[in-house]
């Protein structure tokens, strides 16, 4: 019998398990109205609000980070508001098709995919609606389709001095990887999911909620039920949940928690950005083109140009010969751009992998020298060094 493959993940998600989550994972499930189960609510309610530097309810939902999102914009908003919803990428993209969905109105604001949103575009707009009918901003922090990251503490602080609009962000890919201090910079809705920075797979998302954002919901009149945070918020001061969640998960939630609190904030920072500028390096020194901004790199995940070859031809190469699974490139940019993803339970030496795995492809497709192997990993080793 073939050994069985042990496949690394280097995707924006679901990203790798942690062996103690693994082993939380794994135990009997348990009544989820038990005494027992609330406690484990409790527990990870107060470490989300650690994490999400906040006061606020934040909430678990069974359900995947768009859940998370719509929840937000549903619970909130009304028939007809007009809202502003930045698109940069795949995932702007969406927000922007839900919110349609709903019949509300939106006011895009777009970058071209690969270049961060403006900030000064959201600041006329705003300061332009002198009757206050903008609603809400909605807006992706971390764009993992194309790895960028947009300025949130500009455009939130903009937001704020509007006083009437309501943020709802997307930090499906920043949150437990780069700061977001809720509290700090006066965000309102914030969404995550469970199977990125979080470190533990798919089925849970989480949304942080404003005083300013309930009292929003109190007049939402569009339709919901399983989504309304309303409900949430109710269950959550039993330390419970409306409906039948996930609770294997939940284990799963509170062990990866623990692990992030004993690492700290600041370490798990300054890990991603660490692993986010080796990546970047190496990837420059290996000849090849950044697809996004270098002003605006993600956190999370690094978007890699291919101009002379095919990306997921190049991608399959790397999963067959070295049980690597990158991420393509989404629409358009399939088959133009491989990322790499460098989010939640990744170490230095999933980092040098990654960098040698691509090199030696290379190598084996006669696009560059050996010597440009060494000077790449000799970049990301300075940088990890530090």
């Amino acid at each position: 019998m073939a050994i069985q493959k042990k496949l690394s993940l280097m995707i924006p998600g679901p990203t790798p398990v942690p062996e103690r989550v693994l082993e939380a994972l794994s135990r009997h499930p348990i009544g989820h109205r038990s005494k027992e189960f609330q406690d484990i609510v409790e527990s990870t309610t107060n470490n989300l609000k650690w994490l999400h530097q906040t006061s606020n309810d934040v909430l678990t939902i069974t359900g995947s980070g768009t859940a998370a999102m719509e929840a937000g914009i549903i619970s909130t908003l009304s028939k007809g508001d007009t809202i502003i919803c930045g698109e940069n990428g795949k995932f702007g993209e969406r927000w922007v098709k839900v919110a349609q969905s709903f019949g509300l109105k939106v006011i895009t604001i777009k970058s071209e995919w690969g270049k961060a949103l403006n900030p000064n575009e959201f600041k006329n707009v705003l300061e332009n609606d002198y009757q206050k009918k903008i609603k809400a901003v909605i807006l992706t922090h971390s764009e993992t389709s194309t790895g960028v990251i947009n300025d949130l503490e500009t455009i939130s602080s903009y937001i704020k001095n509007h006083k009437q609009a309501l943020s709802i962000v997307d930090c499906v890919t920043s949150i437990g990887a780069c700061n977001v201090p809720t509290d700090d910079w006066g965000l309102d809705i914030v969404a995550s999911g469970s199977q990125k920075g979080y470190m533990i797979p798919p089925g849970l998302s989480f949304v942080s909620v404003s005083k300013k954002a309930w009292e929003a919901c109190e007049n939402s009149d569009l339709p919901k039920f399983y989504l309304n945070l309303n409900s949430y918020r109710k269950s959550l001061k039993s330390n419970s949940n409306p409906y039948t969640p996930a609770v294997n998960l939940f284990f799963a939630l509170d062990e990866a928690l623990k692990m992030m609190r004993e690492e700290g904030l600041e370490n798990i920072f300054r890990r991603h950005n660490k692993h986010k500028l080796a990546i970047s390096s190496a990837m420059k020194a290996l000849n090849l083109k950044l697809f996004a901004d270098e002003n605006f790199l993600s956190p999370s995940v690094t978007s890699i140009k291919t101009e002379n070859f095919d990306a997921e031809t190049f991608r399959k190469l790397i999963k067959d010969k070295y049980d690597i699974l990158l991420a393509g490139g989404q629409d358009n940019l399939k088959g133009k751009i491989f990322r790499i993803g460098h989010l939640g339970y990744v170490n230095d030496k999933d980092i040098i992998s990654v960098i040698s795995a691509v090199g030696l492809t290379l190598i084996q497709e006669s696009k560059i020298s050996v010597e440009a192997l060494g000077e790449a990993l000799k970049k990301a080793q300075i940088i990890l060094n530090q």
